[in-house]
């Protein structure tokens, strides 16, 4: 793990140094920045494997950092840091590709916990792992890769993992609070998040997201995966 490096923004010195002391006690290496040129400037020089992102940034917010990041083509996990209040910024942020967040105020050694768990399941499985298809839907698991009609997919590190586990368990439906557990690893939290993930997700992989034939929504429960039905009817919208 001591070789993952991770770029923490936010304007605080306080909270940048008590995020920066836990993150290198558990071995990162952390790069600082202040504000959101800077973040995008120390982002292109350090590499990292992981941003910790503050949306409440001079000169240029998190949000605008977020989605300069996201037009890249690499993929980069991303946590937003957000105030209690700041519902509105965070599901904007998860809209443009953020995989994970955190409210302030927030425990250092809960950060860190988001952090292992964003970049272990960004990390590549074990080799062998078998690849999943659907139709002209693959996804090579192994190597993160996922093709709609041959053409790889931009997708988050939270975007695939819920893609795959979806198209792991075709036809069964799930409350938004088990994709919850079970794709980002928490008991707990704003379900908001796994709804705004489903919209990218269908956004991507879905002919007309508005009338989605893989992920369908089972009123009252969740969602579903449906395999091969791009013909059949939609069970729901968002």
């Amino acid at each position: 793990m001591g070789e993952e490096r991770v770029l923490v923004v936010d304007d605080d010195p306080t909270v940048s140094d008590v995020v920066r002391r836990y993150l290198e006690r558990a071995g990162y290496t952390v790069t600082l920045a202040t504000d959101g040129y800077e973040a995008l400037s120390a982002y292109a020089s350090a590499k990292p494997d992981l941003v910790v992102l503050d949306l409440m940034l001079p000169g240029l917010d998190g949000l605008e950092v977020c989605r300069r990041l996201r037009g890249g083509a690499d993929g980069v996990p991303i946590i937003m840091l957000t105030a209690l209040g700041e519902e509105v910024d965070r599901v904007l942020g998860l809209q443009l590709g953020a995989d994970d967040y955190v409210t302030k105020p927030f425990s250092p050694r809960e950060l860190v916990l988001r952090v292992q768990s964003v970049l272990r399941r960004a990390s590549p499985p074990a080799p062998g792992t078998r690849p999943l298809a659907d139709g002209d839907l693959v996804v090579d698991v192994a190597r993160r890769v996922a093709k709609l009609r041959g053409a790889e997919l931009a997708l988050t590190v939270r975007e695939f993992d819920l893609l795959v586990f979806f198209m792991g368990a075709p036809g069964q439906a799930f409350r938004r609070g088990q994709l919850l557990e079970s794709v980002w690893g928490w008991n707990f939290g704003d379900q908001s998040t796994v709804t705004v993930h489903v919209r990218r997700l269908r956004e991507k992989i879905e002919d007309d997201p508005a009338s989605p034939k893989r992920i369908q929504t089972v009123w009252g429960v969740g969602y579903r995966y449906e395999p091969g039905n791009t013909d059949g009817d939609p069970v729901g919208g968002s």
